[in-house]
C-alpha cells in the first residue's frame, strides 16, 4: 500500500468500468482434498450477515490454529499497533491484542519534533509455526526495514525478534511444510524471500512476478501452500483481487489468474472487497475474508465462501452476480465461549487497558493510568489537538453508534481541554474549556489537516454552556454509512440521563486518503501548562 503508487492505481481503480470477472463465474468445483461447497461447510441453517465486523480494520490477514481463527490488520499511526483478532466461527470476533506493543520506530511516532499520520503500520503478516508454537508477525516501516515480532499466545506478550533490512512491502509470510519460512512481498513487481531457520535474516530473495501493464498495480500479498500448490494472493486497489500459482516451489515461475474485478459488495454505498486472505476450517471449507472500502468509516471486514476449480484455481461464491450480504454460516464446532464484543461499557477496571484502545501515536506512559478508572494527565502543551499526546482511541461501530463518557474534570487546570472527539484528518469535540478559573462545557469543529497531513485548523468553538462542577457526561454520535455528508452529534448531561444537544451537527469527511476511518477519541491536553487531570470512569458505545 505505498503511498504514491496506492494513489494512482486507487484513482484507476476507482474510474475503471464495472464487470465481473470471468474467473468468478466459472463452475464451484472442489480443489482436491478439499470439502465441496455443497457440503458441511454450507450446511448450517443460520446464516451471517455482511460485513461480518462493521469496524475499521483493514488489510486484512487470517489463519487458523487448532479450532480458533486469528486476522492482523492496520493501523498506521495508532499504538499499539497491529491489532489481533480471535473467532471460533469466521463471523464473531474479538480482539486478543496487538503484535507491535509500541511504535518505537522513530521520534515521529511519539509526537516529538514530528507526526507520524498515515506511516507506522501498514499492510503486514500474521503466521503461526506449529514446530515451536509460535506466532509471527512481519510488517515494513517507512519504506526502510522490515521487523518481526513473536508470541506464543495471540494476546501476547509479544516482543521483537528481529530487524531485517530489506522492507518487506505489503508482506505475507508463508510457513512450508518443511517448517521454511517465505516472504512474499512488493508492488507490481513481486518477489519472494527466504529466511533463516530462526527467522531472523534473510538468505535468499528473489523476483518471481511482473504485474503486466494491463492489469497495472498489485500489491498486498498473501502467501499459501496449499495442496503442494504454491500461491501468491494479491490485490488490485481498489476494485480486484488476483491471484498467482506455481507447481515448481515458491521462486515459481508463476502463473496469474484475475478472481474479481469491479464486483458488487455487501455494504451499499462501499467499495469492492478486496486485500485479505483466505483461510481454511476444520472441515475443509473455505472463505475469503476481505475488506470494503466504506469511509467516513473506514475499511470493513466481509466474508464469502470459496471453491477451487479442478485445477486449483479458488473461485469467490457469489449471490445475484455479488459478494452476498448474507450467506450460511461456517460449518464449526460450538465455540468454547462466547467472545467479548467490541461493543459494550468499560469502566475501566483493574489497572490496565483492554485492548480495544489503542492511542493516536505512542503515549507518555508516566501521564495516564487505570485504577478502576481512568486518569489522563495532561502530556502536552499545545492548542493542536493532532499534536496532543494521549488521546485515546476506540473504533466506531457501523453503520450507526454512539458514544458516552462519564468524566470528573475536578482536576482540570487554567488551559486545559479535555473531551470526547470524533478524530480524523476533519475533526470535531465536544468537552470542556477551562479559562480564567471558569469551566464550560463547548462543541467545537474546524479541526483539520491538508493532504501531507499538516495541521491546517485548530478549531472554533461553536457553542458552549456552563460547566457543573464534579462530573459531566459526554456523547458523540456518528453516522458512518459510506457516503458523502454523515453526520456526528454532540450532547451533554449532568445526570447521565437527559441529554442536551450541544453546536450544530458536523459533516464527516470521507476521502480515503488518510485511510483509517473514524474513530471516538478521549483527549486531556493544556495550552498553558502542564499539571491538571481528568478521570473517565465509564465509557459505553453503544448501537440504535
Amino acid at each position: 500500500m505505498s503511498w504514491t503508487h496506492h494513489v494512482l492505481s486507487r484513482r484507476r481503480a476507482l474510474t475503471a468500468a464495472t464487470g465481473l470477472a470471468a474467473g468468478a463465474l466459472l463452475p464451484p468445483t472442489a480443489a482436491p482434498g478439499t470439502a465441496s461447497a455443497q457440503g458441511s461447510a454450507l450446511a448450517p441453517a443460520a446464516e451471517y450477515m455482511n460485513p461480518v465486523i462493521w469496524q475499521d480494520f483493514a488489510d486484512i490477514d487470517v489463519i487458523r490454529v487448532g479450532g480458533t481463527f486469528y486476522a492482523s490488520a492496520s493501523t498506521m499511526h495508532y499504538s499499539p499497533g497491529a491489532p489481533v483478532l480471535r473467532s471460533y466461527d469466521l463471523v464473531n470476533w474479538e480482539i486478543a491484542g496487538h503484535s507491535v506493543p509500541m511504535l518505537d520506530f522513530g521520534a515521529k511516532y511519539d509526537l516529538n519534533g514530528a507526526r507520524g499520520y498515515v506511516r507506522g503500520v501498514w499492510a503486514s503478516s500474521l503466521a503461526y509455526r506449529p514446530s515451536n508454537g509460535t506466532f509471527y508477525w512481519l510488517g515494513q516501516i517507512d519504506f526502510a526495514r522490515s521487523y518481526v515480532y513473536t508470541a506464543t499466545a495471540a494476546e501476547g506478550p509479544w516482543s521483537r525478534l528481529t530487524t531485517i533490512s530489506t522492507p518487506y512491502y505489503d508482506a505475507g509470510l508463508l510457513v512450508d511444510s518443511d517448517d521454511t519460512l517465505y516472504v512474499a512481498y512488493g508492488n507490481t513487481t513481486i518477489s519472494v524471500a527466504q529466511l533463516s531457520p530462526d527467522g531472523r535474516s534473510q538468505v535468499r530473495a528473489q523476483q518471481v512476478f511482473t504485474t503486466p501493464s494491463s492489469v497495472g498495480t498489485l500489491e498486498g500479498s498473501r502467501f499459501y501452500r496449499i495442496n503442494g500448490q504454491y500461491y501468491i494472493f494479491l490485490t488490485r486497489p481498489a476494485n480486484g483481487q488476483y491471484i498467482l500459482k506455481s507447481s515448481s516451489g515458491p521462486f515459481g515461475p508463476y502463473t496469474m489468474r484475475q478472481v474479481l474485478l469491479d464486483l458488487r459488495g455487501p455494504i451499499p454505498g462501499g467499495g469492492v472487497p478486496h486485500q485479505g486472505g483466505l483461510v481454511q476450517t476444520q472441515s475443509g471449507a473455505w472463505y475469503y475474508l476481505a475488506f470494503v472500502d466504506a469511509y467516513p468509516g473506514g475499511r470493513v471486514p466481509a466474508l464469502a465462501p470459496v471453491v477451487w476449480t479442478a485445477d486449483g484455481w479458488p473461485v469467490v461464491q457469489l449471490v445475484d452476480g455479488a459478494w452476498g450480504t448474507s450467506y450460511p454460516s461456517p460449518a464449526v464446532p460450538p465455540p468454547p465461549r462466547p467472545v467479548t464484543p467490541m461493543t459494550g461499557v468499560d469502566t475501566f477496571d483493574g489497572t490496565a487497558l483492554k485492548p480495544r484502545w489503542e492511542w493516536n501515536h505512542n503515549p507518555d506512559h508516566t501521564r495516564w493510568s487505570v485504577n478502576n478508572g481512568l486518569t489522563l494527565r495532561t502530556a502536552t502543551v499545545t492548542n493542536d489537538l493532532y499534536w496532543a499526546r494521549n488521546t485515546l482511541t476506540h473504533r466506531i461501530q457501523g453503520p450507526a453508534s454512539t458514544a458516552t463518557v462519564q468524566l470528573d474534570h475536578t482536576a482540570m487546570r487554567d488551559g486545559d481541554r479535555a473531551g470526547l472527539a470524533l478524530l480524523r484528518d476533519s475533526s470535531a469535540w465536544i468537552g470542556l474549556k477551562r479559562d480564567g478559573g471558569v469551566t464550560r462545557v463547548v462543541m467545537v469543529d474546524g479541526l483539520t489537516m491538508d493532504g501531507n497531513w499538516n495541521t491546517t485548523g485548530t478549531g472554533v468553538v461553536r457553542a458552549g454552556a456552563s460547566a457543573p462542577s464534579g462530573r459531566l457526561w459526554l456523547r458523540a454520535n456518528a453516522d458512518i454509512r459510506p457516503g458523502t455528508g454523515r453526520l456526528g452529534t454532540f450532547s451533554y448531561s449532568t445526570d447521565g440521563t437527559h441529554f442536551t444537544r450541544l453546536g450544530p451537527a458536523f459533516s464527516l469527511g470521507n476521502d480515503w486518503r488518510f485511510f483509517m476511518g473514524y474513530r471516538f477519541a478521549l483527549f486531556n491536553h493544556a495550552t498553558q501548562a502542564l499539571g491538571g487531570s481528568v478521570r473517565v470512569t465509564r465509557f459505553e458505545l453503544s448501537v440504535p
